[in-house]
């Protein structure tokens, strides 16, 4: 009696105790969403509420009544219609380029073999060690040399062809793919690039949709960039014309809140769009190599 009366005390103590870590574990989540989603709601509530009620105390999360208008007025108090043909061109450019190329290159270093391939792969992951403040100046001169100075070349060429972790994260995830697929399709007399062409790329959805959201938001987001090698107000980009909103003694922090939802609603929609592919990308990438 003794024995199971211990059993059954150890038992419950066990179900408390998952019980108690469960709960823990849903606080701590529910406690890292609210710092995550916190600074948003605020932003948005902030893009609605008038000048004289943003450092009200206590703060207001709900604005009563809402201000529309900050909208309309941040559009019009810059050229944003110029500012979001411009970063599209840009971005538009950097995607789709970066995943051809950074897919030929993981494709390469996955499958082929050819003499150097380890050397040249090692190159490239030493290359993901140089911080980008290194070859700025070096990257400014040459580009000064190339005639590319106030145009969209240095934002472009840079993100598309010298992109170490496009390579790397696509070539992990070619990897994973069976050797099987290619043996079957070179019995059939496919060539390398028909190989590339037919079923590495259909396979690896998931990896260019995480790479091209990563793109997106690294090129759509770009503020160095535009400032340093643009000159001309019209070829400016969407995050310098944010920067217009902050001046040096006084901020149109409503307006300049409006903005930013205006600039952050694409990101979230391409974000949403491609949700699925992405995170079955991130899980898939590196299990084998």
């Amino acid at each position: 009696m003794m024995i199971e009366r211990f059993i059954a005390i150890f038992r419950v103590g066990v179900k408390r105790g998952k019980i108690l870590k469960t709960a823990g574990i849903y606080v701590i989540l529910i406690l890292v969403t609210l710092m995550t989603i916190g600074p948003l709601l605020w932003m948005v509530s902030t893009s609605l509420k008038g000048p004289g009620e943003i450092f009200s105390l206590p703060p207001k999360w709900i604005p009563n009544p809402p201000v529309w208008a900050n909208y309309v007025e941040a559009w019009n108090a810059a050229p944003f219609g110029l500012f979001f043909y411009n970063t599209c061109l840009i971005t538009f450019s950097v995607v789709v380029g970066r995943l051809f190329i950074c897919s030929l290159g993981g494709y390469a270093f996955a499958r082929l073999r050819f003499p150097g391939s380890q050397v040249a792969f090692a190159l490239l992951l030493g290359a993901m060690l140089i911080p980008g403040t290194v070859t700025l100046i070096p990257q400014y001169y040459m580009f000064r040399l190339f005639g590319w100075i106030d145009t969209p070349w240095p934002l472009i060429m840079p993100g598309v062809f010298a992109n170490t972790f496009g390579t790397f994260l696509l070539r992990q995830f070619f990897m994973t793919i069976p050797d099987e697929l290619e043996d079957a399709a070179r019995i059939d007399g496919a060539s390398s690039m028909q190989i590339y062409h037919r079923i590495m790329l259909p396979q690896a959805k998931p990896a260019l949709a995480a790479l091209g959201i990563f793109t997106f938001m690294g090129s759509w987001n770009d503020f160095m960039g535009p400032l340093i090698y643009l000159n001309t107000y019209e070829k400016m980009t969407l995050q310098v014309g944010l920067a217009q909103f902050q001046g040096e003694f006084y901020t149109d922090w409503q307006l300049l809140m409006a903005a930013s939802v205006i600039v952050l609603l694409p990101v979230l929609l391409v974000y949403l769009f491609c949700q699925r592919y992405f995170i079955e990308g991130i899980t898939l990438t590196g299990l084998k190599g």
